[in-house]
């Protein structure tokens, strides 16, 4: 699946922030926000679009992804970053040593019961003051898919919140809301949201 994707950013701009106007400002928000903080970890980062865009703004930024192909394609799409493989469950994230971490479109295949740990643990991970920004699927009820990206068979879930659900569990991960955007549907994707988090002194 992820040549079949690299292909559809690349053709289309679907993934891309920079087709984006209000996708862009945000990340560009988020950009400012953590300058000075600390690190980045682009968690689930995929071919490496966004973590690029980050470096380009000046951002010390990483990136990781569960698949070691779309690995391969950052690397050498943006040969200029770093780049290993892993899992948003299971990464050894130090507490108090990320300036900003983003899981962008990324945590959405989360089963209900874990993805508040996956947030507990990034809310540990940041310094005082440090930023998460997550952009998902809004909806209710969970969604099986079977194929995606031009026809490629697949099986995964993607579970979908209401942006109050996830500003609450964002809450009792141990950060505060700063910022929610919402989107409606377009002809790539539902309707969407974008919740960005601060971890308090």
């Amino acid at each position: 699946m992820a040549d079949n994707y690299v292909d559809m950013v690349a053709t289309t701009g679907v993934g891309d922030i920079r087709t984006h106007p209000w996708l862009r400002a945000a990340m560009d928000v988020f950009a400012d926000a953590v300058g000075g903080l600390g690190p980045v970890l682009d968690i689930g980062c995929g071919p490496g679009t966004v973590t690029a865009y980050l470096a380009e703004r000046g951002v010390d930024v990483a990136g990781v992804d569960l698949s070691p192909r779309m690995i391969e394609h950052a690397r050498r799409l943006h040969p200029e970053c770093t780049f290993s493989v892993g899992s948003s469950t299971d990464l050894d994230l130090a507490e108090a040593s990320w300036g900003g971490l983003l899981g962008w479109w990324s945590l959405f295949n989360l089963p209900r019961h874990v993805l508040p740990r996956v947030l507990s643990s990034f809310a540990r991970a940041l310094v005082p003051e440090g930023q998460l920004i997550i952009a998902t699927h809004v909806g209710d009820g969970d969604l099986l898919r079977t194929e995606a990206y031009g026809g490629v068979p697949v099986r995964w879930t993607t579970y979908r919140w209401q942006p109050v659900q996830l500003a609450a569990l964002v809450e009792q991960a141990g950060l505060r809301p700063t910022a929610e955007l919402r989107l409606p549907a377009d002809e790539h994707s539902g309707p969407t949201v974008v919740l960005v988090a601060q971890r308090e002194r």
